[in-house]
């Protein structure tokens, strides 16, 4: 469970092995720049920023839209939450954020501040978890954001384990990037610190194992860490960090009034580590890769085959799964282990693989969260429905929304809220609002979602059938049909429908003509809401 520790910086572009996979590396290129604008950019701006032929960036955002990592809206490519299987795959062969995080919401919720898990990315930090507070001011950052070691309360502590050369890289890095451009989810330094600065609180923070931010990253920001040490190894594999405000707590209210309980909690973090056995390997992606000359054929030329190959190997890791031999992510992808190993040999040169020698395995390491974890890491549900809801509408050719269960006074019935919508490109079409209320018992929408937790007779034929369909029920003219979206745990949390005037389709057509296609959108949307919720909350409304 050791976090990824601080080595040297990547090494440069003129060094790149022999072996390495060049339109890997491209294909990454574009998905970090794409991340780091926030998620969106036009072929046009890919291009500028990545260097490529406009021909090359078309073909790798073409690659990665069949993949399910991007969507071509309009004249720009959106990373959808599906990318997040890639970060996900590292966060669950780390183990740490599904063994640590309920404390750290605990703590959240007792000390009424936001709670972190950090990990260290060479000489800087990355988030693994977070438990934030919903207030004016509240912490912006999010899991998979890089930060300075210098200028964060986990960075001194990390720091406290570095070797020479890691110190040597930390420098070469401040040198070229003095004011942390290279470090988007900051703002830059304005007032140049002292090298040695960073390295006494470095030694003082290994010495008192705990340190403080004292507004390091902006005005009025301060925080205080501890480490929470690996028991096989007592090196230091993640950082628990609560973060304040200067009108809350001063840097000294951290350290005398919230540094015991953090403490505490940090005590309870290493004896969960001490006391989990290690997982059974889970089962692999089987046949990763065999879907990809399907792909080739469908698409052509335009298909770039060494990307789609290249990022199944990522993958291959999981829980249980956090150190695999080349023949283990060969077997585990269904790829030929000449083009595993090359895809590994990329992986190392760009980061996202570290290498063992001793056991002749490769691992993950946070790098990864850098394609596309940050911007989808803050997510929801309405935002992942939009898209789906627009194509479902649009080969239909009617409207479409989304529902979830809303609470009301006692004894008043349920209700469902419409979250999400696109409407009929008819002239006469069904437009309900966004934020619309109805009683569920009146709708397509709520009785597939009081069908989860009713038990009547009309909810078990709901529940048994799939689907509901409201025939001129509600409304005169208007027919409604409507299908469950389910959690990764199976729980109905929302429903998609499809409205009509009863004169476009007869009930029987409803179910034989748009019920597939519904169900197809409601497959797709959960596939995507799966992976967004594996290590974060997305929220229903």
């Amino acid at each position: 469970m050791p976090a990824d520790t601080p080595t040297s910086l990547p090494v440069p572009e003129s060094a790149v092995p022999a072996e390495a996979v060049a339109p890997l590396i491209r294909g990454v290129g574009v998905l970090r720049e794409l991340t780091e604008a926030g998620g969106t950019l036009s072929p046009s701006a890919l291009e500028r920023a990545t260097g490529l032929a406009r021909s090359t960036v078309d073909r790798i955002t073409s690659t990665l839209a069949r993949m399910g990592y991007v969507r071509l809206d309009g004249r720009d490519a959106v990373i959808t939450p599906r990318l997040m299987e890639l970060g996900n795959a590292y966060l669950a062969a780390l183990r740490l954020p599904a063994l640590l995080s309920g404390r750290a919401d605990a703590l959240a919720d007792e000390l009424d501040e936001s709670v972190s898990l950090a990990v260290a990315d060479r000489d800087g930090i990355r988030f693994i978890h977070q438990a934030t507070r919903r207030r004016a001011m509240s912490l912006s950052f999010r899991i998979g954001d890089l930060l300075p070691a210098e200028r964060t309360a986990p960075g001194p502590l990390f720091a406290s384990e570095w070797t020479d050369a890691d110190w040597r890289a930390w420098r070469e890095r401040r040198a070229a990037d003095p004011e942390d451009r290279g470090f988007p989810a900051v703002p830059p330094r304005e007032l140049p610190a002292q090298e040695w600065d960073f390295e006494v609180k470095a030694a003082q923070a290994g010495r008192d194992g705990w340190a403080l931010d004292d507004q390091l990253i902006e005005p009025g920001l301060v925080a205080v860490s501890v480490p929470v040490r690996d028991p096989r190894t007592a090196r230091i594999a993640c950082v628990a960090n609560v973060v304040s405000h200067t009108s809350r707590h001063t840097a000294t209210d951290l350290r005398e009034t919230l540094l015991p309980r953090l403490r505490a909690t940090v005590a309870e973090m290493e004896r969960e580590l001490a006391s989990t056995p290690d997982p059974d390997p889970g089962p692999p992606p089987s046949g990763s890769a065999t879907w990809i000359g399907a792909a080739k054929n469908e698409l052509g030329r335009e298909f770039i085959e060494s990307l789609a190959r290249g990022l199944t190997v990522l993958t291959a890791f999981g829980e249980g799964r956090a150190a695999l031999t080349l023949t283990d992510v060969a077997r585990a992808t269904g790829l030929a282990r000449a083009t595993a190993r090359r895809a590994l040999i990329t992986y190392e040169h760009l980061g996202l693989v570290r290498q063992q020698p001793e056991s002749r395995t490769f691992g993950l390491t946070p790098r990864v969260l850098s394609l596309g974890f940050p911007p989808l890491s803050r997510t929801t549900l309405p935002r992942i429905a939009a898209p789906h809801l627009a194509d479902l509408s649009a080969r239909v050719r009617e409207s479409t929304a989304l529902a979830v269960l809303v609470p009301r006074g006692s004894g008043e019935g349920a209700e469902i809220q419409y979250t999400a919508r696109a409407v009929s490109p008819r002239i006469m079409g069904v437009d309900i609002r966004t934020g619309t209320r109805l009683p569920a018992s009146a709708t397509s929408l709520g009785r597939v979602l009081l069908a989860d937790t009713e038990g009547s007779a009309d909810s078990d034929r709901v529940r048994t059938q799939g689907y509901a369909l409201l025939d001129e029920d509600w409304e005169d003219g208007l027919r409604t049909i409507a299908v469950p979206v389910r959690d990764r745990t199976g729980r109905v949390v929302a429903a998609v429908n499809v409205a009509l005037h009863a004169a476009g389709r007869t009930a029987e057509e409803c179910v034989a003509e748009i019920l597939p296609e519904l169900r197809l959108t409601a497959t797709g949307l959960e596939t995507e809401l799966h992976a967004a919720s594996h290590f974060t909350r997305v929220p229903l409304l």
